[in-house]
């Protein structure tokens, strides 16, 4: 079976996180998607770091495989000309460049939708295309902290931000199903859409629980570290091997499976100081400690054993290292191989599973290494390529 998104052309000017997240998850389920990068080094998400061997950035090798790599200078005339021929043949268009910086260059959502109708174009920004924020820089911690996220998410004592970039992952999902919704909408209308995503908006929505406990208690939820504000126990615990275990408890039948069939304590479940969960919460520090004391004197498989065998909740504290030899995914075959300009890199899939195929796991482009065959599909023959190469509008 094809996969769905498969004769679907998306044309991305694009750089970072956010961006590539959404344009990778189309390439993934089959769009050809056309990266447009500077001529001079290129989306520089590809020097973040050197973390993949022979310099390849880590972030980069994460959100650009199966994309095509065309290196244009758009701000000259003739780059802008062939930028234009590009979007003329796109379903979607999508930009995350500084505010403003589209428009200036007539690539409005107005202007393109003008010229056709049926494009999608997507602008992706910090916080915006109007209010007072709307030219103020936006890097992930910033809209982070800015949208709320590390106020709640660290220690009593210290916030901390997340180890992911989440603001730019949230804004990329957004992106993505909305480029989802509007070809779903076009199939059926004949229209294609403006659509709008800021980085801000999507970490507001995923404040969730958070937000709305401000807004109707008046008193923002405590930072807990691992643990949960109002559910108990919620937290990581020792064992006598490590790694920690994360045990949560969701209800007070969780608390007497716990109790009885791992701590060997049947008199906690009636127990007035830990029988519910408000009790237990008010009494965080006792319980915790309670735990505590059993789980440390366990080898972790054994508690683990136990555990599962009680039904109560848990996982394992794991590290990076951890992730990468997971039995789960190694049981269920998620990982791949991709090629890339430095060898073959390993790849985990993308978590959509289509029953009936696979999602496309192409390599991860050099800087231009499309740049000639794109334009050669534009029209352009060996000298004008040669010219443009050599006056510095391609590269």
């Amino acid at each position: 079976m094809p996969l769905p998104l498969e004769g679907i052309t998306v044309v991305a000017l694009e750089q970072a996180v956010a961006a590539p997240f959404a344009t990778r998850q189309l390439a993934d389920l089959g769009a050809r998607v056309i990266k447009v990068e500077r001529v001079d080094g290129g989306d520089f998400a590809r020097a973040y770091d050197s973390g993949v061997r022979g310099g390849l950035g880590t972030h980069f090798a994460w959100l650009n495989r199966s994309k095509e790599s065309v290196a244009l200078d758009v701000k000259r005339p003739e780059g802008r000309a062939i930028l234009a021929e590009l979007i003329a043949g796109a379903d979607v268009f999508l930009q995350n460049l500084a505010p403003g910086a589209a428009a200036r260059m007539g690539l409005s959502a107005e202007e393109l939708r003008a010229a056709d109708p049926r494009l999608i174009v997507i602008d992706m920004s910090g916080y915006g295309s109007g209010g007072p924020y709307r030219d103020k820089r936006a890097y992930d911690m910033l809209v982070q902290a800015e949208a709320g996220l590390i106020s709640v998410t660290g220690t009593p004592e210290t916030p901390v931000k997340a180890g992911s970039p989440l603001a730019d992952i949230a804004a990329g999902m957004y992106a993505f199903s909305g480029a989802l919704a509007a070809l779903v909408r076009r199939g059926t209308t004949g229209e294609g859409a403006s659509i709008e995503v800021s980085m801000f908006d999507a970490v507001a929505e995923w404040m969730g629980q958070a937000l709305y406990t401000t807004l109707y208690t008046g008193a923002p939820p405590a930072r807990t570290a691992l643990g949960h504000p109002v559910i108990s126990p919620y937290d990581a615990y020792p064992t006598a091997d490590g790694p920690d275990v994360v045990i949560g408890v969701q209800n007070d039948r969780g608390w007497a499976a716990l109790a009885t069939g791992v701590l060997d304590r049947p008199d906690l479940v009636t127990d007035p100081e830990y029988a519910t969960n408000r009790a237990r919460v008010g009494n965080r520090a006792q319980v915790d400690a309670l735990i505590a004391g059993t789980t440390s004197r366990m080898a972790r498989a054994e508690l683990l054993r136990r555990l599962d065998a009680a039904g109560v909740a848990n996982a394992s504290l794991n590290d990076g290292h951890g992730l990468a030899a997971h039995p789960q995914l190694a049981e269920r075959d998620r990982w791949r191989e991709v090629g890339s300009p430095v060898g073959a890199l390993r790849a985990i899939l993308p978590p959509i599973t289509f029953g009936d195929t696979e999602v496309r796991m192409d390599p991860i482009p050099a800087l231009g290494e499309h740049t000639d065959a794109v334009l050669a599909e534009l029209g352009r023959d060996g000298d004008a390529i040669g010219r443009l190469r050599a006056e510095g509008t391609v590269a």
